[in-house]
């Protein structure tokens, strides 16, 4: 049996009127079902705070989506413009999407369609008491707009940055129908349909078309139960979510960790942060923006052999840690080893092989008794209230030795030689983990908590551990996380640093300042 639906301490509602935005029915790692829900009921906290914004607009489709406005637009129309600036990548990004879109949806005089001034509403009234005490309920969509003169026929173009092979849930698709079918403005339509669009190459992928009558019964399949777990969400979920999150203050999963990256700036705009962006920015801090904004990634560059082998590995010892009752990997490896959704030439499969037998000797499963000692690939979530940064770490692994938590972080490498950097350099994830264990914010024991890097090479693995616990490792990684962070926490524009780094970067099609600028994505 459900547990009731309540919301958390410190918010009230403020409107009996439930908004639900098809969005929220996609889900995914980017969203927090408990924030939906709350924003879905009109729930706001009890003491709003004044949130500075960015000067950069941080909406990926924005850029996109205003243009298409302007071209749609009546003559003397006020534009609808955010009055954040552009970076100079999105808008590249935005002008190519522009093109792409023309491209594949192109006039047809025999099916002419125009752009509706205003998006369709679903609206409901209970006609007695509801269980979740709503006067109405709504249901909007967002995307390109567009009907027939005569209203009869509708059409919603959903804007992606690229089509994957993984549809939206049917509850999305279902939520959509309804809107088209039965929303408001306009007169009710005798044909829907639902069509995605990828801005990066133009090409279309359909969700739905039918008459009326099958997207009502397409909602009707789907709809409800979709519905009802947007609404009745409890799952509090940190992570990227939380940078623009209303309930932040109220939230009872995200712990606070006030000085965690060691800078004093509380009233800077709120931002998430974890390693990867380190890195990214310290490459280039358009590389950091844009990564973070999801444009199209060159392919070339991110799905290259080196970088799928080390994801198919982790893929690979990910399931095997988090399956059942841990038991240590064995030395056995068939050599069809590789996870489904990987494709590796034999080179990488048979040296993949040969690391994961490595691995064997130093499986942390060794030192585990039960489940309750692992947690594989978790998301480690701390707001540093001091700084205003959500912070996000992902360990490979945490296990539990004799009440202790070890933070294991596994590499992979083709070759037998060894960097003479200090690892807390070369691998700046561990100085986050001496950080945080050093603090105490993992909880367990400390007499053995502890960082260990394991290195998997073709001849062995390498085993360090580090102790969080002495205070030259602890200044050492104080000094390498406030190094990351200190120049992107009071960078408002991210301007671009062109050099070596963009020759292996991949988001450098989109930026003009690159010299390998408009090169294929």
């Amino acid at each position: 049996m459900s547990q009731p639906w309540l919301p958390p301490e410190g918010v009230t509602r403020a409107s009996e009127i439930i908004t639900v935005s098809a969005g929220m029915f996609k889900g995914g790692e980017f969203r927090c079902p408990a924030a939906d829900a709350l924003k879905a009921r009109g729930y706001r906290t009890s003491a709003p705070v004044r949130r500075r914004r960015e000067r950069l607009e941080h909406f990926a489709l924005g850029p996109f989506m205003a243009a298409c406005d302007a071209r749609s637009r009546p003559s003397g129309t006020p534009p609808r413009i955010s009055d954040a600036t552009v970076h100079d990548g999105l808008r590249t990004w935005s002008d190519h999407g522009l093109k792409a879109y023309e491209a594949a949806f192109p006039a047809d005089p025999d099916r002419p369609l125009r752009e509706v001034p205003e998006p369709w509403t679903y609206r409901y009234r209970p006609p007695g008491p509801d269980s979740r005490n709503a006067r109405e309920y709504r249901f909007t969509v967002w995307g390109r707009c567009l009907a027939s003169a005569d209203g009869a026929y509708r059409e919603l173009r959903l804007p992606v940055h690229r089509l994957n092979g993984d549809l939206p849930p049917d509850g999305f698709t279902a939520a959509v129908c309804l809107v088209l079918a039965e929303g408001t403005p306009g007169p009710p339509p005798e044909h829907v349909r639902i069509v995605e669009f990828a801005l990066l190459d133009g090409r279309t992928r359909e969700l739905f078309t039918g008459s009326r009558e099958q997207a009502l019964a397409r909602y009707r399949e789907h709809g409800p139960d979709a519905l009802a777990d947007v609404l009745d969400g409890q799952e509090y979920r940190p992570g990227s979510a939380c940078g623009g999150c209303p309930y932040l203050s109220v939230c009872p999963a995200l712990r606070t960790a006030s000085g965690l990256l060691g800078i004093e700036a509380p009233d800077r705009p709120r931002r998430t942060w974890s390693v990867t962006n380190g890195r990214n920015y310290r490459s280039c801090p358009a590389r950091d923006h844009m990564r973070r904004l999801r444009l199209p990634t060159a392919d070339s560059v991110e799905r290259g052999v080196t970088a799928e082998r080390g994801r198919a590995l982790h893929a690979y010892l990910a399931n095997r840690h988090g399956r059942g009752s841990p038991r240590p990997c064995p030395v056995e490896v068939s050599e069809e080893w590789v996870p489904d959704g990987f494709d590796l030439p034999e080179r990488e499969r048979t040296l993949g092989a040969l690391l994961l037998r490595r691995h064997a000797a130093v499986c942390p499963l060794r030192c585990v008794g039960d489940a309750s000692d692992v947690r594989t690939e978790p998301r480690v979530v701390r707001h540093d209230t001091a700084a205003n940064v959500v912070v996000i770490a992902a360990p490979d692994l945490l296990y539990r030795d004799v009440g202790s938590w070890v933070w294991r972080e596994t590499k992979t490498s083709a070759t037998d030689r060894r960097s003479n950097r200090p690892l807390l350099e070369l691998y700046p994830q561990l100085a986050l983990a001496v950080v945080l264990i050093a603090r105490g914010d993992l909880g367990g024991t400390p007499p053995r908590a502890r960082i260990e890097l394991e290195v998997l090479r073709p001849s062995g693995a390498d085993l360090e551990t580090i102790d969080p616990f002495d205070g030259a490792n602890r200044t050492a990684a104080e000094d390498v996380v406030r190094a990351m962070v200190a120049d992107w926490h009071k960078d408002d524009l991210y301007a671009a640093a062109p050099g070596r780094a963009c020759e292996r970067c991949e988001v450098t099609h989109w930026c003009s300042a690159s010299p390998a600028a408009g090169t294929a994505a």
